[in-house]
């Protein structure tokens, strides 16, 4: 300690200086203890959505330069991305591929969520954020797709619209919001086209952002499986550098794996959207087999309907199983036979639908 008088020494000057942040607070955060469960790849699918999801921004930023979307001009827009700009095919292979695998990722990490009963007291919110982040990764497909402007962008848009429209009482005002008019066409681009790379991407931030932080206050659910408490090993080990080093070796395996995917079965382009000829054989995008075949075997009202009840039940469950409990004593195997059916019903429409050839309803 210095005298009364001295000046005192001045301090080392360190890099970490130049940000004003509390880095004591950071490297504690950093050796936060986590579950030993999550060294095993199923209980940090999250990790890989995430990861997918920055590729998607990156790829998509990358696109945006080059994409128009207007109707005249949005496919020659992707074919020119596709056969004359360079690594086009690969931005757009990657953004394609990335797109697909963060919805299984997702599907895979909410069934995990489900059957390990991770949704129950006190997670019910953010089992509803992982809803809407589900369902704001769909609508990101819906609307990437049909930027192409292909004749699979614009049926499956019509059916789509049509869906809407069955919509009780608001469906003819919906429908006409969607595709900005009567008719499918320039308007309908601008919209999906703002929707895609504006207001999906900040509803997608915002949602992330609540899922991190009521992880991180609430913390990660606990798990502890037969013949752990007799090995004898630690139950917890730091995030950083453990599990922070794994989300790392996955993340460059998923870049791989994208890579193989664009280089073997790049994306590739379909016939110009022709409103005046219906194609014989169409469907859309495997994440929507099942609706696609619901519609088959029933009418519009009845698979928007049938829909709209599911995605209520999924998103309320935690409390329906609640209410069930006191009042019915559901017991909690009741809720994994449930999702078991359901899942198997869901697995059987996307099988079938993609077994069939059909037309388009």
């Amino acid at each position: 300690m210095s005298a009364p008088g001295e000046a005192a020494a001045p301090r080392e000057r360190r890099w970490s200086d130049l940000f004003p942040l509390d880095w004591e607070l950071i490297r504690h955060a950093g050796a936060e203890p986590v579950p030993r469960h999550l060294k095993k790849w199923w209980f940090c699918l999250g990790g890989t959505v995430a990861y997918l999801f920055v590729v998607q921004v990156l790829t998509g930023i990358a696109l945006t330069f080059y994409y128009v979307p207007s109707a005249e001009q949005a496919f020659a827009s992707v074919e020119t991305i596709t056969r004359e700009v360079r690594f086009g095919w690969y931005i757009r292979s990657l953004h394609h591929w990335a797109s697909h695998l963060m919805i299984a990722a997702l599907f895979l990490h909410m069934l995990r969520v489900y059957f390990t009963g991770s949704y129950r007291h006190p997670r019910q919110l953010n089992w509803m954020v992982g809803v809407g982040l589900l369902l704001t990764t769909l609508a990101f497909g819906f609307t990437g797709y049909s930027l192409v402007y292909e004749q699979l962008s614009y049926w499956g848009v019509t059916v789509a619209a049509n869906l809407v429209e069955a919509l009780p009482g608001v469906g003819t005002v919906a429908a006409h919001l969607m595709r900005g008019g009567e008719e499918i066409g320039g308007n309908t681009l601008t919209r999906f086209f703002i929707l895609h790379i504006g207001v999906l991407p900040t509803a997608a931030f915002v949602l992330l952002g609540l899922h991190i932080s009521l992880v991180r206050m609430q913390g990660v659910s606990e798990h502890v499986f037969e013949g752990e408490e007799e090995s004898g090993e630690a139950r917890h080990f730091p995030f950083w550098p453990d599990h922070a080093t794994t989300e790392l070796l996955i993340g460059v395996l998923l870049m791989y794996v994208l890579t193989l995917l664009a280089l073997v079965w790049p994306a590739g382009l379909g016939e110009p959207a022709d409103p005046s000829r219906t194609p014989d054989h169409i469907k859309p995008e495997w994440y929507f087999y099942f609706s696609f075949r619901l519609l088959k075997l029933t009418s519009l009202r009845i698979t928007v309907l049938l829909t709209a009840a599911a995605l209520a039940a999924v998103l309320l469950w935690p409390f329906i199983e609640s209410w069930l409990q006191r009042r019915l004593r559901f017991p909690d195997t009741g809720s994994v036979v449930l999702g078991v059916l359901v899942f198997a019903g869901f697995l059987l429409l996307t099988v079938w639908e993609s077994l069939d050839t059909g037309h388009i309803p």
